[in-house]
């Protein structure tokens, strides 16, 4: 037992804290007419444990890099955090605004929006993965710098609810936690035992104590409602070996009695009584009161704040004397790659799989950048993302830069995503592409949060023949591309796999999906601007020797298929290969006109997927190949027979709309 005696003066500040809190919490949602009551008045006294006494912030400077980081992963109760941010003194607009437009106080925290937010944890589940990945990126740092401890002492808190640990995500990401040994992490649980459809035991009865001890976390049970007992409890999490649950009981909507420990008191059950409930807390007519004496304590602990932080910067800026200014900044080359690595497939490759190009160019951009680290749902070696000589992260090594996830697709999303928020290191992580879907709720908040996150996902189409159809992804190349700001590449050839890694390892606002294949392609070293090409997003891989009247497009495997079908159109063909649709889509529309230009409207698309995404490109007069089935069980090459990606199927095309149009 670690002894803790809080002074009766604190106490009586944090309890008052408390009070304040759940009246802004209140008045925001009243004003809202929306929002979620339940948690902000549940977990008030913890919030006032931890705002007003353990965390170590600077609200002056948000982004401290030593600040603990506290991460709501319940965050329909938004109103928690927005108002002890607000009484800690952090810059947010007025509580009244909260879920209006233009309002840095959205219905969900948002990263980059609202000083103090962590990350944008989206559904439930999420905010715990982002943590496990926060932990993870704080141990790659003090591992890597042997003076690191000494100015990142800070820890990982993250605030879940009984839906956060019903989802499957936080299983698959807190197993993986327990077993690398995330010894700064510690989890709350707002155990209040009701969900939205009534009280927890209509859908669980596992012993959560006993599953998180299983996983190797330390675990301890609480009254939420006591400051002392939550205090006692959380510094005995901060020393212990491993990474902690602590189980506070709490009453979901405490404060308002008409709804308070009921299903009512998730969303605006509570509005209707809100006046009431703030009569019997004593709080003024007046909305959003902050009383005197919480003004006043949260002053003096801005000033403690304040003077934590002059001593810890005292402390950095000797040990950059000591190491140099860039110390602790890891090594970045944003330069492209050198052209020797173009070398290597003209020298050594007739052909090559995607994967493999792929494996070689990652280990050649680890090398220029430190901070690449890389990550597999336990297919590093069919996906061949695996980094060379630069170790496994482990609880013994954290200085290890790859990370066997195991079959944890859905961690994996989520833990890249707190690996990127934290931004020391630039994440990347691999699997099939018809097993993408398991991380797709993670990849679609990526790419709200412009998180640059690296997806590598192999075995592309059809081509996986005899795997079958729940093995070959004909529809999730289609999905993918329809997610906002996610940029989608399939690349063709060795050439466009060099440009593909770049451009996804470059980007900075949002995500990459790099598209592998399992088959070995053609080097097409006719092509040789196809490393330029891919940064474009599409490019005129051969064009028309005389009078331009067809356009073909193709992606991936299909563009070599696509060369052979027009060789004997070449005078009237031009064949664009579209590695990346997002990316072209962001170039000028003089570049645009210049590749598919209105000219000529007769299109041909050609790409092992469904036929969704290439209406836009091949218009009216267009038409498409494509995979609108499922496909079937059978070698590669009966499987390309069947859905008609074969030369002469091509060209017979080719030839129709010569002859229609």
């Amino acid at each position: 037992m670690v002894a803790m005696s809080i002074p009766r003066e604190l106490l009586v500040d944090l309890a008052e804290s408390a009070r304040i809190a759940r009246g802004l919490a209140m008045d925001a949602v009243a004003v809202a007419k929306s929002g979620h009551l339940g948690l902000p008045l549940g977990c008030a006294e913890i919030g006032a444990a931890l705002f007003g006494y353990l965390l170590h912030l600077n609200p002056e400077i948000p982004q401290w890099m030593n600040r603990d980081r506290f991460i709501l992963s319940a965050g329909h109760g938004s109103m928690f955090l927005y108002a002890w941010l607000h009484l800690s003194g952090f810059a947010l607009d007025d509580l009244s605004r909260f879920r209006t437009q233009g309002s840095n106080l959205p219905g969900h925290p948002e990263f980059s929006l609202t000083p103090g937010v962590e990350c944008t944890t989206g559904v439930l589940g999420q905010g715990i993965a982002n943590a496990v990945g926060f932990a993870i990126a704080k141990k790659m740092k003090v591992s890597r710098f042997s003076e690191a401890k000494k100015y990142l002492d800070y820890d990982i808190i993250c605030l879940c609810s009984d839906g956060d640990l019903q989802e499957g995500i936080s299983h698959e990401a807190c197993s993986l936690a327990g077993h690398l040994g995330l010894d700064h992490l510690i989890l709350i649980h707002d155990a209040n035992g009701v969900t939205i459809d009534g009280t927890l035991d209509k859908s669980q009865s596992e012993d959560e104590k006993k599953r998180f001890e299983a996983y190797g976390f330390f675990v301890q049970t609480v009254d939420g409602h006591d400051i002392v007992s939550f205090v006692e409890a959380y510094k005995r999490a901060k020393i212990a070996l491993r990474p902690s649950l602590i189980i506070a009981k709490t009453i979901i909507g405490r404060g308002i009695g008409e709804v308070a420990g009921t299903p009512k008191a998730h969303g605006e059950g509570g509005i209707p009584f809100i006046a009431t409930a703030r009569k019997h807390l004593d709080l003024p007519d007046q909305p959003f009161h902050v009383s005197e004496s919480v003004g006043k304590f949260f002053q003096k602990r801005r000033l403690q704040w304040q003077k934590e932080y002059d001593c810890w910067l005292q402390n950095f800026t000797e040990v950059q004397r000591e190491y140099g200014q860039n110390f602790p900044r890891l090594e970045e080359n944003e330069q492209q790659m050198e052209n020797g690595i173009e070398e290597f497939f003209f020298e050594h490759c007739k052909s090559i799989s995607m994967r493999e190009a792929g494996g070689e160019i990652l280990n050649k951009l680890a090398d220029k950048n430190s901070k690449i680290i890389s990550g597999s749902a336990d297919l590093f070696n069919s996906n061949k993302n695996y980094l060379f000589d630069r170790g496994d992260f482990s609880a013994e090594n954290g200085r290890g830069r790859n990370i066997a996830f195991g079959i944890r697709e859905h961690a994996m999303g989520g833990i890249l995503n707190g690996i990127a928020y934290d931004g020391a290191f630039h994440p990347s992580g691999a699997t099939f592409l018809a097993f993408s879907d398991y991380l797709r709720p993670a990849i679609r908040v990526a790419a709200m949060a412009k998180l640059p996150v690296v997806y590598i996902f192999t075995h592309d189409s059809i081509a996986v023949g005899q795997d079958g159809p729940t093995h070959q992804p004909v529809e999730i190349l289609a999905a993918l591309r329809c997610i906002p700001n996610l940029d989608v590449i399939r690349p063709a050839n060795g050439l466009e796999c060099i440009g593909a890694y770049e451009a996804a390892f470059s980007r900075k606002n949002g995500p990459t999906a790099l598209i592998l294949s399992r088959q070995n392609l053609p080097l097409l070293s006719e092509i040789a601007h196809g490393r330029k090409g891919t940064l474009f997003g599409a490019y005129i891989a051969r064009d028309a020797t005389e009078n331009l009247k067809l356009i073909v497009l193709a992606t991936g495997s299909e563009l070599s298929l696509v060369l052979e079908a027009t060789e004997e159109f070449k005078e009237n063909v031009r064949v664009v290969s579209m590695p990346c649709g997002e990316i072209f889509e962001r170039q000028s529309k003089a570049y645009q006109q210049t590749i598919l230009p209105d000219t000529c409207p007769k299109r041909l698309a050609v790409e092992a997927g469904i036929a969704m995404p290439w209406h836009r490109y091949v218009g009216s007069h267009g038409k498409i190949i494509s995979v609108d089935d499922f496909g079937f069980s059978a070698p590669e090459e009966a499987t390309r027979q069947y859905f008609g990606f074969t030369v002469e199927h091509v060209r017979e095309e080719i030839q129709m709309m010569n002859e229609k149009y």
